[in-house]
């Protein structure tokens, strides 16, 4: 679970505490929902505000685990409460863990195109800010990793190891 108190109520849709829409199903490894009553893997809290350090380790941690899916809403998390100035740098990072995500999955075009445009953010938002590594985050070996890892999966269709193809974010020596 979420880590807030989800219910599905009588009309099957699952409701957080507040009454915002939540799906309570259980998730596989890659995120993929389950049957209620299945047993799933933990699910990433959401609405977690961590400092920008404590991003990078979790997300990194999930990505090594073969949890993208888990990583993007770790990244997704830091997105939406992160600073405003920020909040491109975290959201192509969040792209490109939905798109190693698909890859895992076997979505050829959507795992490349995301990887692709989740490389095009973070290039966009350094062109930006002048800010080539952030947190100490090695954007452009994370854009390199990214349009590599697209090419690949087109290349050779099927499903990616997410765990084996999982960026350094920090980079090689991380």
């Amino acid at each position: 679970m979420t880590g807030t108190s989800e219910t599905r109520r009588a009309d099957g849709r699952d409701r957080d505490a507040e009454g915002r829409a939540r799906n309570a199903r259980p998730r596989d490894g890659l995120g993929r929902p389950l049957p209620y009553g299945a047993a799933g893997v933990e699910r990433a809290p959401e609405g977690v505000v961590r400092r920008p350090e404590e991003t990078v380790a979790e997300a990194q941690a999930l990505l090594d685990a073969g949890r993208p899916f888990h990583a993007h809403e770790v990244f997704e998390d830091a997105w939406k409460s992160g600073p405003e100035d920020e909040r491109g740098l975290w959201r192509g990072l969040a792209q490109l863990a939905v798109g190693l995500t698909h890859a895992a999955r076997g979505n050829v075009t959507g795992g490349a195109r995301l990887l692709r445009r989740g490389a095009g953010a973070v290039e966009e938002w350094t062109a930006a800010t002048g800010r080539p590594r952030p947190h100490d985050l090695d954007l452009a070996e994370i854009a390199r990793w990214a349009r590599e890892l697209a090419a690949v999966v087109e290349r050779d269709g099927g499903r990616t190891d997410a765990a084996k193809a999982s960026p350094r974010l920090r980079g090689r020596t991380a």
